[in-house]
Formats: structure tokens, sequence, C-alpha cells
């Protein structure tokens, strides 16, 4: 739960199933508007899955899931805007027309921004943010002519210029080069602190969850069947809210270990 604050989302009692196979079970858990919460696990532990119900690409089994006490319907909408590892951006788009687009999207349609004052205001808004993320001078370029962190900054770009409340991060930095990561960490939690954004992000490199997090969500399953693997479903086992002094110290032992976490 939270330290007194008022909860952003709020995860109650929430399951999701397929069929006989259960992926989330019992997750209870609050998010205050501003945190940065990385979540890490072993594969298959939901993390994912976790991310999809924020989103809105679905709904839990059992539960529910709410954002400003107000239960989310299983559909996406622009106050959370997603990046996921692999650049979802508009191959037949420049970096400004990427851009745009999100906006438009969110805003109003596209026909109806075609012309006059909205139309130059959209796009000296899209050339902002293209600018706040670095890329600037790269406005009528195309993702062909990107490198992997160029196209990272854009999708970047693309999912905030719809001015979301909370920002998902879905693997964002796994396919990128150890020196451009770097550079995407600087320029996330820039952004996250500008935009005084929620951030929930999901990874599987410990170290990165701690660097960027003001807390950090360890799932994973609290009870095992070998006889049926798929007989329980993953919780949130570990909660950890970090200082500025425990950031610098790095992930607690527990987290490091291999094995299940204990049940609670």
């Amino acid at each position: 739960m939270t330290n007194g604050g008022a909860a952003l989302l709020e995860f109650r009692d929430v399951w999701v199933e397929y069929g006989d196979k259960v992926v989330l079970e019992r997750v209870n858990l609050a998010i205050e508007a501003g945190e940065f919460v990385s979540v890490v696990g072993p594969s298959g532990a939901g993390k994912s899955t976790f991310l999809r119900l924020i989103l809105g690409q679905e709904g839990p089994s059992r539960g529910q899931v709410l954002l400003d006490d107000t239960p989310l319907r299983p559909e996406c909408s622009p106050d959370r805007g997603v990046v996921f590892q692999r650049y979802s951006v508009f191959p037949h788009l420049t970096a400004l027309g990427n851009v745009l687009f999100g906006l438009e999207c969110a805003q109003a349609p596209l026909a109806a921004r075609l012309f006059g004052g909205a139309r130059r205001k959209a796009r000296n808004e899209a050339a902002a943010m293209l600018e706040a993320v670095g890329l600037g001078h790269s406005l009528d370029v195309y993702p062909a002519q990107m490198s992997g962190g160029m196209q990272q900054r854009l999708a970047v770009a693309q999912a905030l210029v719809k001015h979301p409340r909370v920002l998902l991060l879905d693997e964002p930095f796994g396919a990128l080069d150890p020196g451009i990561r770097l550079d995407m960490h600087e320029l996330v939690g820039r952004l996250w602190q500008e935009h005084r954004l929620t951030v929930v992000m999901v990874t599987h490199d410990i170290t990165e969850a701690f660097k960027l997090g003001t807390r950090v969500l360890a799932f994973d399953k609290r009870r095992h069947d070998p006889h049926a693997p798929n007989r329980y479903g993953a919780t949130a086992t570990y909660d950890v809210k970090l200082d500025r002094k425990a950031k610098a110290a790095g992930p607690p032992p527990e987290l490091m270990r291999s094995e299940p976490a204990p049940v609670l």
C-alpha cells in the first residue's frame, strides 16, 4: 500500500486466469501519483500481464484495477502512454509525423486539424517534444534512417506528447547498446521529473530497476505445484520503497537470490 498518500492506481485482489492457467493471483497494491515503479521478476511471472492491465489491453478475471477510484475499462486511453522494447513507430512517417499522429489521435480526428491555427499549434507542440527528447534536428528523418537509440527516443516522444498521467515502459532499453541505454536512463529520469509523471517500468535488469525507480516490485509465485505448474499465479512478493541512500546502495540481498520468495 501507499505511505498515506492518495492512490492513483490500485489493484484490489486481482486475478488473471486463462482457462486452467493462473497468471496473476491476489494482487493487492496501490501506486501513488509521481512514483517511478520498477517491476522485476523471472520470465513468466506476469510482469507484462500486470502492465497490460494498467494499459487497458485486458481486464482482470477477478478483482478490480482502479484509476482515481474508478474501475478501469479494458480499453486503451490517452491518459496511459506506453513504450515497448521494440520501437513502436510508423516507418512511413517522419519523426514529426509520428509524434503528430500520436497527438492527433489523442486530441481530435486528423481531418479536423489539417488547417489553421490548431494545426500549427499541434506541429509546434510535436516539434517541442522532439526537442525535449534530443531529436530537434531530426524532424524530417524517417525511422529507417535512425539508430536504435533515436528510434526509442521517438517512441518516448510519441507517448509523452499525449500528456499521459501514467507512462508504461515494457523492457524499453533491452535492445539498446550499453552506452545508449545509459543515455536513455538519463532521458527518462529527466522527463519523469519535468513532466511529473507516474511511471511503471518492467525490466529484467535489477540494477536498472533500482537505479531508476523510487519503488521496486518483485513478482513471483508464492506457491508451486510441480504436478500442475499452471495452478498458481504470481503476485508482488516484495515491495521495496527507495530513497536516495537506498538507491545508491543497490538492491537488498534477498532480491538478488534466484530461488522463489518465501510465502508471507
